[in-house]
């Protein structure tokens, strides 16, 4: 209850700093726009975030590198059969009973670790009810449609998207998509540009073209790790989120800034412990486990200083009993033995696990 509360306090202060969600009221910059604009001062940003996975977010079909190199992909789950195919320059999203066929152009493409298709029939978006794994090189169930039997081949074309959960997708995956709170597909800029994180972009560039660089946007990197992890999480999922829907068990592996809430060094305070201290979102995420050790050893080493909630936790102690334990066993290799990699059923696709603890094989996953 506690951690609700404070939760609902500081998602007030982040008010500045907010997504797209509450502050979108104009149709996004162009990508071209954004990386001539802000390039001019940010260049090695806007050189390397169209790199990363999160820039792809979110592709049109015509510019998806997969369709570049797979001009054909089958599925079979009995009695249908799903057919991904270019045709012309549309790509084909097909499923048939041997009786009844569907057949839809892909309208957009959602993810890198896995893509799912979005459809759209009769003015209504779907997703599909298969996907492409990069991991298996293939078409397989989308994660989290395992439980879904479908009995049509409507039904097996996809699962119909309610207006609140295409808004939520949209806004997490693309930018400009959402305008006042409404889906504003028009507007979409596909994958995440500048304006998606930093609000005020538009405003801030705009008078750039006249000499001016005012208003300039709240700088994330200044809010608390507490804040950030609010912030992250409205894509990411908050520990809130993930508390009030119950999402129990190994599927919250995929929401890191809970799990790093749930982690018994996390303080809210302390800016080694904020998402954006291991991890630059203008680069792509780094798969190497030894490019963390810097990153723990900052606080487990011999002279690194305490954290300011674990003096607060111990003031009558000398700071030097209240630092961090370094770790008995090795000092690299950190994340290999402290934040396992967790694989999803059904998803072909392991997650880091952010509830950063002392792990031993066999052990059960912590909620």
């Amino acid at each position: 209850m506690m951690r609700l509360l404070v939760n609902s306090v500081l998602a007030a202060k982040v008010v500045t700093a907010t997504l797209f969600l509450q502050t979108a009221t104009a149709p996004g910059a162009s990508k071209e726009e954004l990386s001539s604009t802000c390039g001019r001062c940010h260049i090695a940003q806007t050189q390397s975030q169209p790199r990363t996975s999160m820039a792809h977010a979110l592709q049109l079909p015509s510019d998806d590198a997969l369709f570049k190199t797979h001009s054909r992909l089958t599925f079979r789950e009995s009695p249908y059969s799903f057919t991904v195919e270019r045709q012309g320059d549309q790509i084909l999203y097909s499923v048939t009973n041997g009786s009844e066929t569907i057949s839809l152009p892909i309208r957009y493409v959602f993810g890198v670790g896995a893509q799912t298709f979005v459809l759209e029939r009769d003015g209504q978006l779907y997703e599909s009810y298969v996907s492409y794994y990069p991991s298996i090189d293939g078409l397989d169930i989308t994660m989290g449609d395992q439980q879904i039997h479908p009995t049509t081949v409507a039904q097996a074309m996809g699962r119909l998207l309610p207006s609140d959960q295409s808004t939520a997708c949209f806004g997490c995956h693309a930018s400009g998509a959402v305008v006042g709170g409404q889906l504003k597909l028009a507007s979409l800029t596909p994958g995440l540009t500048c304006e998606h994180c930093h609000s005020g972009t538009r405003e801030h560039f705009q008078p750039i073209s006249n000499g001016k660089i005012q208003p300039i946007p709240p700088k994330l990197g200044r809010i608390s790790p507490e804040e950030l992890s609010h912030f992250c999480g409205q894509c990411h999922r908050t520990w809130e989120t993930v508390v009030r829907n119950r999402w129990r068990g190994e599927v919250n592996a995929r929401f890191q800034p809970y799990r790093l809430a749930n982690s018994k060094c996390f303080d809210g305070v302390d800016r080694r412990m904020s998402c954006i201290a291991c991890h630059d979102p203008h680069q792509e995420i780094s798969r190497e486990k030894k490019a963390y050790d810097a990153k723990c050893l900052a606080c487990h080493s011999s002279g690194a200083k305490p954290s300011a909630g674990m003096i607060a936790s111990h003031p009558k102690q000398p700071a030097n009993k209240t630092a961090m334990r370094m770790c008995p066993v090795s000092q690299s290799d950190c994340v290999g033995c402290h934040m396992p990699k967790v694989q999803l059923p059904g998803s072909h696709m392991s997650f880091t696990d952010h509830d950063i603890r002392i792990y031993h094989a066999g052990d059960p996953y912590p909620n």
